[in-house]
């Protein structure tokens, strides 16, 4: 048996309810607490804050910050830039659905 010509793509689905550790976050992207600390502060990702002190990353917040990556190492996108394109690209989304929707 042969593998089809296409591509095809290998991952994981996370569901909304899914909460993943800093720590989960950090191997994961190969990036350090800090930056995932500079995500937050810049408006990139949220944070579940669990007893005050750790904090879980949900499994649409893991999306966002799977982009975040991007923009920033294929791009060179600061934080900043990249929370404001996020925000921008949320937007987008939420007007084709609804451009859709709207159709009879």
């Amino acid at each position: 048996m042969s593998l089809p010509d296409e591509p095809y793509l290998i991952g994981e689905i996370f569901d909304e309810g899914f909460a993943l550790s800093v720590n989960d976050l950090t191997r994961m992207f190969a990036v350090d607490e800090r930056h995932v600390v500079e995500w937050v502060e810049e408006g990139v990702i949220s944070v579940i804050e669990v007893d005050g002190a750790q904090w879980r990353i949900s499994g649409t917040q893991l999306r966002r910050a799977r982009i975040a990556l991007r923009l920033e190492r294929d791009l060179g996108v600061n934080p900043a830039g990249v929370a404001l394109a996020l925000e921008l690209l949320e937007e987008l989304e939420r007007f084709r659905r609804e451009r859709g929707s709207g159709r009879s």
